[in-house]
C-alpha cells in the first residue's frame, strides 16, 4: 500500500480483462481512479466492484478512436480531481485474422484507429494534463507482438510495434518534464479477448498457445496489472522508455 496513495489514475479499456484488474489494483493501492470504456454496462459493473472507502471512482464512456471523447475524458478528470498523475492506455481490439496479402483495408484502418491512433490521442491529452500538474506516469499496453511477428495478424502486430516506437519517442521528449512513459508487453493472457479469438475455449488451440510459453501456462490479467502498477509507482522512478515483457518467457526464445 501507499505506493500510489492520493494519486489520480486513468485506465482506458477498464470494463474487463487487464484494464479492470489494473483499475482494481490502483484503487486498492489508494488512488482515485477514472475508468473509461465503450462498454457502459460492463463499466458500471467494474465501478461497483472496485469501489473502496479510500478511493473515489469516476466512470466515463469513451471511444478512444474519437478525439472529442478523449478530450472530454481528460477535461472531466481534471474537473473532478484537479490533476492526472497516472494513465494506463489499455483499450484495444484484436482485429480479424488474415494473411497480409488478403487483409482488407477497412479492417486494417479499424485496428489502427484504436490500437495506434487511439493510443496517440490518449497520450496527446494525458501529456498536456500532466505538464500542468508537474509530471506523471503513462503506461501503454502493447504486446509481445510489439516485439515479434505473428502470422495472420498484420494490422495488430504493426499497431503494437508502432506503439512501442511512440512510447520511446514520447519518453525522450518528456523525461525532463517529469513524465515517465513506458509500456508493458503481455503474451497470451486469459482475458475476454482471448476467449473471443477461441484460444481459451478450444482445448487443442489452448494447448498450442500454452506451448509457446516456457513457463507452461497462459498468463493472468492480475499479473499484467501488477507490472503496470509497479511502473506507475515511484518504485519505478528511474524507468523511462522501457517495454516490460510480461510474457512467461515467450520472447526469450
Amino acid at each position: 500500500m501507499d505506493r500510489i496513495n492520493n494519486k489520480v489514475a486513468l485506465v482506458t479499456g477498464a470494463a474487463m480483462g487487464i484494464g479492470k484488474e489494473t483499475a482494481t489494483m490502483l484503487a486498492r493501492e489508494g488512488a482515485d481512479v477514472v475508468i473509461a470504456d465503450v462498454n457502459e454496462m460492463a463499466l458500471e459493473q467494474t465501478a461497483r466492484e472496485i469501489k473502496t472507502e479510500e478511493s473515489k471512482i469516476l466512470k466515463v464512456h469513451a471511444d478512444i478512436s474519437k478525439e472529442k471523447d478523449i478530450e472530454s475524458l481528460i477535461q472531466e478528470t481534471l474537473r473532478t480531481f484537479g490533476k492526472l498523475d497516472i494513465a494506463c492506455n489499455n483499450a484495444g481490439i484484436e482485429g480479424k485474422m488474415a494473411l497480409t496479402g488478403d487483409y482488407s483495408l477497412d479492417e486494417w484502418d479499424r485496428v489502427q484507429s484504436i490500437n495506434l491512433r487511439g493510443q496517440f490521442i490518449c497520450m496527446k491529452y494525458e501529456i498536456g494534463a500532466m505538464l500542468k500538474s508537474g509530471g506523471g506516469s503513462i503506461i501503454n499496453v502493447s504486446s509481445i507482438l510489439g516485439k515479434v511477428g505473428y502470422e495472420q495478424a498484420p494490422a495488430y502486430t504493426a499497431a503494437k510495434h508502432g506503439l512501442l516506437g511512440l512510447t520511446k519517442t514520447a519518453a525522450l521528449e518528456y523525461a525532463k518534464e517529469g513524465i515517465r512513459i513506458n509500456a508493458v508487453c503481455p503474451a497470451f493472457i486469459e482475458t475476454p479477448m482471448l476467449e473471443r479469438a477461441g484460444i481459451t475455449t478450444d482445448k487443442e488451440i489452448k494447448e498450442q498457445a500454452i506451448s509457446l510459453h516456457p513457463v507452461g501456462r497462459l498468463g493472468q490479467a492480475t499479473e499484467v496489472a501488477k507490472a503496470i502498477v509497479w511502473l506507475a509507482s515511484e518504485q519505478a522512478s528511474f524507468v523511462e522508455g522501457h517495454a516490460l515483457m510480461v510474457d512467461g518467457g515467450y520472447t526469450a526464445k
